[in-house]
């Protein structure tokens, strides 16, 4: 697997964001949303926790031109580069455009992430016998498809190196805490993100907490599935993407190809936007993953949350 040095990955001079003041009430991960219509606030009093308020969604996308974007990355020495990467550029790009799906409900309250952070489920050898690590990549919404791509193996390949921090922090309280004793940890964690209160190094490990998880059913050999959204945490996205198949492609002219398509299926909590905002960046989404050469440059403008 491709690792990189720090200095072959871009980083910014600036924030993506504009520095803002802390306000009572916001958090460390995100800032409280403000200004969103009263149907918005009271949604998270009706539906208390996320599995109340999980919408499917499922699409199938045209990755021909994925592919053939691929195969340029790799030939020019970017040998690891999957639709993985791909898929994970295009919804940090979306983000940099539809910032209202990068929200989260904790508390009841809706906040605005500070930040991207993707979390996936990755396997050390494709056995059964091998363990299950997670991995939590920190994105800005400004990078390009290059740049996540070695954000990414970089994450990857220290955890399939070495035990991943969070395989550390769950260690130390399975080991240490008995049954009746980490029953009750999990407790007081669940009520210390209530309110805010957990400690910053529990967020960074944590997987269920972040913008995103991901999961690719294809490399198992399976279809996309629905995947649950985790009612502990802050995670607003699920998104599964299945196997590779081939089907015809009507063309312009009216002709057909034969191409490679993949079915995604995504679960989201429908408290942090309404239906219109959600639509409209699943669309973006798609027609990135469509014209991935738009990944290559970084956005023009970074779209802010509202206040």
């Amino acid at each position: 697997m491709q690792d990189f040095r720090h200095e072959d990955i871009v980083t910014y001079d600036t924030p993506a964001y504009k520095k803002r003041r802390r306000r009572l009430g916001d958090r460390k991960e995100g800032r409280k949303v403000r200004t969103l219509p009263p149907m918005s606030y009271v949604e998270p009093y009706i539906m208390k926790v996320r599995s109340d308020a999980q919408n499917h969604f499922e699409d199938v996308i045209d990755i021909h031109n994925a592919e053939l974007y691929i195969d340029k990355k790799r030939k020019e020495g970017y040998t690891d580069m999957t639709l993985l990467h791909i898929i994970l550029a295009a919804y940090v790009r979306t983000v940099s455009e539809r910032p209202g799906i990068n929200r989260f409900i904790a508390g009841q309250k809706i906040y605005a992430r500070k930040n991207i952070e993707c979390n996936m489920v990755i396997k050390k050898e494709m056995t059964l016998a091998s363990p299950d690590t997670c991995i939590k990549v920190e994105f800005d919404p400004r990078d390009t498809a290059l740049n996540v791509y070695k954000k990414f193996q970089t994450v990857a390949k220290k955890a399939l190196d070495a035990p991943s921090d969070f395989d550390n922090v769950a260690r130390v309280l399975t080991k240490c805490l008995p049954g009746l004793l980490f029953r009750g940890a999990v407790a007081v964690l669940r009520f210390l993100d209530y309110f805010g209160l957990l400690p910053k190094f529990l967020l960074r490990v944590s997987p269920f907490h972040g913008s995103m998880f991901i999961t690719s059913m294809g490399s198992l050999g399976i279809p996309a599935i629905y995947h649950h959204l985790y009612d502990f945490g802050t995670l607003p996205v699920f998104l599964s993407y299945g196997s590779i198949y081939s089907a015809d492609a009507v063309k312009r002219d009216g002709t057909k190809e034969r191409h490679h398509f993949v079915t995604f299926k995504v679960v989201t909590d429908e408290r942090i936007c309404d239906g219109y905002y959600y639509a409209s960046a699943m669309k973006r989404m798609k027609r990135i993953l469509l014209h991935p050469e738009i990944l290559d440059e970084p956005p023009t403008t970074v779209v802010e949350d509202i206040d």
